[in-house]
């Protein structure tokens, strides 16, 4: 069982958030604060797979929570889950310890696909997000060089996602359908075997196409 402290100051939008979690019958939230510095003092006396913290709490933010457990307890992994669409806050997140920065309006699918993800050595973001933070955060020396097999449409494609554009904004770049970016995104997660968009703008900052 996967063991969840929630730390969310709202009582009912903590509520919720259990209930969702919960759906998952190998997932339990044991444990719930309202506040950073509770979220603290629980760590201290218990044991958690996995802290999901918001981040405008009172008595003590999310951020600041996140750095003194980072700092006491390395291995604890943290997801932040909050409505703050925000780069910096997702830099200052990542670059404290946090395994992942998720929005609260995310489906409950996503939230315990995310959940997994942080448990198995994944980084969870969500997409804008990830296109917007990562290039801030993986800086190559020397690019290395794109899989000669994609094609010049592929190429701009992959571009525009490592430049953190969505699937609408890319079609009416190019001059193409929704529909069209859909299937050769599909077809640039075959071939370059990569699992999903945030992968595919990580590859787009490494081979030097942003």
């Amino acid at each position: 069982m996967i063991r969840i402290l929630l730390v969310e100051d709202q009582v009912m939008v903590r509520r919720a958030l259990k209930m969702m979690i919960e759906t998952d019958s190998g997932i339990s939230v044991t444990g719930e604060a309202d506040n950073g510095r509770d979220a603290v003092a629980l760590c201290e006396t218990n044991t958690y797979d996995l802290v999901i913290m918001d981040i405008r709490m009172p008595k003590m933010d999310g951020l600041e929570a996140l750095r003194i457990i980072h700092s006491r307890w390395p291995e604890q992994k943290v997801l932040m889950l909050t409505t703050f669409n925000d780069d910096q806050y997702a830099l200052d997140a990542l670059k404290s310890g946090a395994r992942g920065y998720l929005l609260k309006n995310a489906e409950p699918e996503e939230l315990i696909r995310s959940i997994r993800s942080c448990l198995t050595g994944g980084l969870a973001l969500e997409d804008h997000v990830a296109a917007s933070v990562m290039p801030k955060l993986i800086r190559p020396i020397t690019a290395e060089k794109a899989d000669p097999s994609l094609t010049p449409r592929e190429l701009s494609i992959i571009r525009r996602i490592g430049e953190g554009r969505s699937n609408k904004e890319i079609a009416d770049e190019l001059g193409l359908s929704v529909g069209t970016v859909k299937n050769n995104l599909s077809l640039i997660l075959d071939k370059l075997e990569l699992r999903d968009r945030t992968q595919v703008a990580i590859y787009a900052i490494r081979h030097g196409l942003v």
